[in-house]
């Protein structure tokens, strides 16, 4: 299969999910996934995905609960899950060893991989990744009550319809400055669905939302991430997020890890600065994005 200007859609299994994913083509050369971040979708990455199919086969999913993957029904949205749809697509498709390029939300995803299976990633970058945030204070039951009281809320709240696609862009438009029109009027016209009676709603699941009470223990975490044998690239913007991967004295914590700021991005520097975030990745991978 030859590579592709615009992907073909596909879908997998996982946890009897019905799953999407993004396929450019190029089966001849080297894996590489790409994971997005909480409340984005798998084209979220088709600017990066450009340069990077021309050396690569790359495949982009989009993670359950979001873009066009079914949402999950009784349980929560927490790491493992996530992590155990991003191993059935690699084992089905026969993707490992692969290199991966992770944002947010994602980044501690293919982190968490990356740690489990250390033999599966060849390369990893993480843009923004989620780090360590300050522990807290609360008792267990505070957790839980907060966590219960929480999903009591999202019960009864209905998804944000606008009454057009222009409505929608100009949320998308307030909620990142830093984009361009046309990203996001991209992003919007990908990133929701157009209801019955003709509003549009975005198509992430509201339950991504929900708190969780409890998730992967920070010393796991840590533990994990001393684990990865590949080489790791950390893109942070210097207008980005707090807590970051990287942040806090996290750097350490990795056996071959570089730290790479960007400056003037907000938490989406591949969309705010993507040719500089490209070049980073471009040198780190040893082939020229340009």
């Amino acid at each position: 299969m030859t590579e592709r200007g615009n992907p073909t859609s596909h879908s997998y299994f996982s946890q009897r999910l019905r799953l999407h994913y993004l396929d450019w083509g190029n089966d001849e050369a080297a894996d590489m996934l790409l994971v997005h971040g909480v409340h984005d979708h798998c084209h979220s990455w088709d600017w990066l995905a450009q340069p990077l199919r021309r050396h690569y086969h790359v495949v982009a999913p989009d993670l359950r609960g979001h873009g066009d993957s079914a949402w999950t029904l009784g349980s929560p949205y927490s790491y493992l899950e996530y992590v155990q749809d991003i191993t059935q697509l690699v084992r089905q498709r026969s993707l490992a060893p692969v290199a991966v390029v992770a944002h947010s939300l994602g980044g501690t995803i293919a982190s968490v991989y990356a740690g489990a299976f250390p033999q599966a990633v060849e390369r990893l970058v993480i843009i923004e990744g989620v780090g360590l945030y300050p522990g807290g204070t609360d008792s267990p039951a505070d957790r839980v009550r907060r966590w219960l009281e929480g999903n009591r809320a999202l019960s009864a709240r209905s998804p944000r319809r606008y009454a057009t696609l222009e409505d929608a862009y100009r949320r998308m438009q307030d909620t990142n400055p830093h984009l361009s029109p046309q990203q996001a009027r991209h992003l919007t016209i990908h990133g929701s669905n157009q209801n019955e009676d003709g509003t549009f709603t975005w198509k992430f699941d509201n339950y991504t939302r929900a708190l969780r009470p409890y998730d992967m223990p920070r010393e796991d975490l840590v533990a994990l991430w001393q684990r990865i044998d590949c080489p790791v690239l950390i893109i942070n913007s210097r207008q980005g997020f707090p807590h970051r991967i990287g942040h806090d004295d996290t750097l350490r914590h990795f056996r071959n890890a570089t730290l790479h700021e960007i400056d003037n991005a907000g938490h989406w520097p591949q969309h705010d600065q993507l040719e500089a975030c490209s070049a980073a990745i471009g040198q780190f991978l040893g082939v020229r994005l340009a």
